[in-house]
């Protein structure tokens, strides 16, 4: 493997399930769905499929169950050119998630973990060797605590780079915030995270921002990134000044999974040798090609797809 281009994604799976409606449903509220799609998907999965098709090597771990669903996951990684060898089977139940998408583009989703709850500090042990050969680690919160932790303190330990995402949302423990590299925060974790570091006054357009950029890497973070979907995304770097890429305009029909490309990108940008600033472009360039389609699975671009979809568009990386 590649060290220089290489990923290791601490994964998760899920059956996706996502239905296109006029409006977000409220309580009570029976919906008829202009469109329906069931899909291989979880935040890891996306992510490894996502850098894949980008053209980094990818390797990993994933977590399944013995289930119907588990036979999707197979075939999944299959028809991505993943190797089935990244699957563990470690319960009985395969994660499942369901997503509403409203005629904004703008989505809520639920998502039962299933068997990603189930890995452990052992299971990375297993994969040690493969973790320590990678360029970077990504890892995300449809796991637990305790394999992440263990994959990042390996990984530094290794001189490895990681990427956390920590989405689904949750405290994060301060010892993973430590061995964290790249932090990735979308606009509602960002005021999660300032909540919880008594960053006060942040919003989604506040200069606040870099108040919580500067706590967290105060405890260990080198870059954190945060994303604002149509505002764009910040970049903020220890020593170096702040970046600023705005978002590209697109008819946007379906927003679910665009977190994950954009994350993809930025990751496979870095690993292959681009700055920052160029790897904020892909990963905005990523995000908005999702965005243009329903569903996530066939929506990730390929590297072909992401140079075209640059270069129609000449926007340049602004420094904020």
């Amino acid at each position: 493997m590649n060290r220089s281009a290489s990923l290791f994604v601490l994964g998760s799976f899920v059956v996706a399930c996502s239905a296109k409606v006029s409006h977000l449903p409220q309580p009570g509220e029976s919906l008829s769905a202009e469109a329906f799609t069931a899909e291989a998907g979880g935040k890891g999965f996306n992510l490894a499929v996502g850098a894949h098709r980008l053209g980094a090597s990818v390797d990993g771990i994933f977590a399944i169950g013995t289930d119907l669903f588990s036979q999707l996951a197979e075939a999944a990684f299959s028809q991505a050119g993943l190797s089935p060898a990244m699957l563990r089977r470690v319960g009985p139940k395969t994660g499942s998630g369901i997503g509403f998408t409203d005629a904004r583009g703008e989505n809520c989703l639920a998502v039962y973990p299933g068997a990603n709850a189930l890995l452990t500090a052992q299971h990375i042990g297993s994969v040690r060797q493969a973790l320590e050969r990678a360029g970077l680690v990504l890892a995300q919160f449809e796991t637990g605590d305790e394999p992440v932790l263990e994959a990042f303190v390996l990984a530094r330990r290794a001189g490895v780079r990681t990427l956390l995402n920590p989405s689904p949302y949750r405290p994060i423990d301060p010892l993973i915030l430590q061995h964290t590299t790249i932090l990735v925060l979308n606009q509602v974790e960002a005021v999660r995270m300032a909540e919880a570091l008594e960053v006060h006054g942040l919003t989604v357009s506040s200069p606040a921002r870099d108040r919580l950029a500067a706590a967290l890497m105060e405890r260990g973070v080198e870059t954190v990134v945060i994303t604002l979907g149509a505002d764009g995304a910040h970049a903020y770097r220890k020593d170096a000044a702040p970046v600023y890429q705005p978002s590209f305009p697109v008819e946007v029909v379906d927003t679910l999974g665009a977190g994950d490309a954009f994350t993809a990108g930025f990751a496979s940008g870095l690993v292959g040798g681009c700055s920052v600033e160029q790897s904020l472009r892909a990963a905005a360039g990523c995000g908005a090609i999702v965005c243009m389609g329903l569903g996530v699975f066939d929506a990730l671009p390929t590297r072909a797809e992401l140079d075209a979809f640059l270069a129609a568009h000449g926007d340049p990386v602004i420094g904020a």
